[in-house]
């Protein structure tokens, strides 16, 4: 499954963020300049974060599993905390 975000956080502060987040949960497995990659016993999740047209920062977030797995659960989550980053005072609704 693959989800996408835009935001205005730039892309370093995005995989910084992947990083701390994932990194708890799983296994770092690649690390390169605009990608991160995660894998353990619930899957791999790959993110991407993308500089787009000036000021945004354009994520991407996959997994290897089906919708509702542990794995899109989590990169569920974590797209609702890149929102938060940038938002504050979004108010994240969701049972992921």
């Amino acid at each position: 499954m693959k989800y996408f975000h835009r935001t205005q956080l730039p892309p370093d502060a995005v995989l910084a963020r992947a990083t701390a987040f994932f990194g708890a949960r799983l296994a770092p497995v690649e690390e390169l300049p605009r990608r991160r990659r995660f894998t353990g016993t619930i899957g791999q999740i790959g993110v991407t974060a993308d500089a787009e047209g000036g000021h945004y920062t354009f994520v991407t977030v996959e997994t290897n599993q089906v919708a509702e797995s542990e794995a899109d659960k989590l990169a569920k989550r974590f797209l609702t905390l890149v929102h938060t980053m940038a938002d504050p005072g979004h108010r994240p609704i969701g049972a992921y």
